[in-house]
């Protein structure tokens, strides 16, 4: 029996000087008295005078506008879709049935997506786990748009249609805080945990069957020998497991871009701690 592994696994102000009196009358009626000092004139140079204003918000950059609020990045190193993960203590409104297809349609097409798929063909390919797709260039494109096709089925399945019927909430909720044995424990969990539309816990139906739909959907395009009951069910299992590992490393991501790259991140607590809280 041969596995087949596959990984579906956007960062002012300008005080003009000059009018002074009409500056003035505009800070007074914008800020409260408290926070604008009174307009200052030099007795010694009636040309010159300081208006002094509240110093304007810094401007966010383009890729911190692209984080999320609890430190999250829409990629992992840049390479690996991450658009679900959000913080358990956000308070969100019910995905809609259209936020859940671009959703999935953002893990499957997203420039990052096309990563893991060439990473799992070319190691399905050196270990020929699929003799009948023949070896060179060739061999090698079958792999890839068959994995191609698995990652896209999964994600459609896991994050769309059986969400979108059992309405379940698709995002990855990071507990953020705790030690590490809790926290990962915490996302092997999700796989079986998540919450309804509705807010509430929920047996994570979307995850364990959509995997299992795209498993045996998967059997479908692959030569007959894959076509067995053993492999389609192993198939299955993989696509939790994997899914399992990729909550992990959301859940400690905002951590270690923190720590290696110097992220921002929103995370108080110490994340890689051992101690529990």
């Amino acid at each position: 029996m041969k596995n087949r592994s596959r990984f579906h696994l956007s960062r002012i102000s300008i005080v003009l000087l000059g009018l002074h009196s009409g500056s003035w009358l505009y800070a007074q009626q914008t800020f409260p008295s408290s926070s604008v000092p009174a307009t200052s004139f030099s007795t010694s140079d009636s040309s010159s005078a300081n208006l002094t204003l509240p110093d304007a918000p810094a401007p966010q950059s383009a890729s911190s506008s692209a984080d999320q609020p609890n430190g999250q990045t829409k990629r992992i190193l840049g390479i690996i879709p991450n658009f679900r993960a959000v913080s358990t203590d956000q308070h969100l409104p019910p995905q809609s049935v259209k936020e859940k297809f671009v959703t999935a349609t953002e893990d499957s097409f997203d420039y990052s997506a096309i990563v893991i798929p060439v990473a799992v063909a070319g190691y399905n390919y050196l270990r020929n786990s699929t003799p009948e797709f023949g070896t060179g260039g060739v061999g090698y494109g079958r792999y890839l748009w068959h994995v191609a096709v698995d990652q896209t089925s999964e994600n459609y399945m896991v994050e769309f249609f059986v969400p979108a019927v059992t309405h379940e909430d698709t995002r990855f909720y990071t507990l953020g805080r705790g030690g590490f044995f809790t926290r990962a424990g915490y996302a092997l969990s999700r796989v079986v945990v998540t919450r309804s539309d509705a807010g509430n816990p929920t047996f994570n139906i979307a995850e364990v069957v959509g995997a299992g739909i795209s498993a045996g959907i998967s059997s479908t395009y692959y030569p007959t020998r894959d076509r067995s009951f053993s492999n389609t069910g192993s198939q299955w299992g993989i696509n939790v497991a994997i899914d399992a590992m990729a909550f992990v490393a959301k859940e400690f991501w905002p951590d270690i871009n923190h720590r290696l790259f110097h992220g921002d991140k929103s995370i108080s607590t110490p994340a890689l701690s051992p101690a529990t809280p």
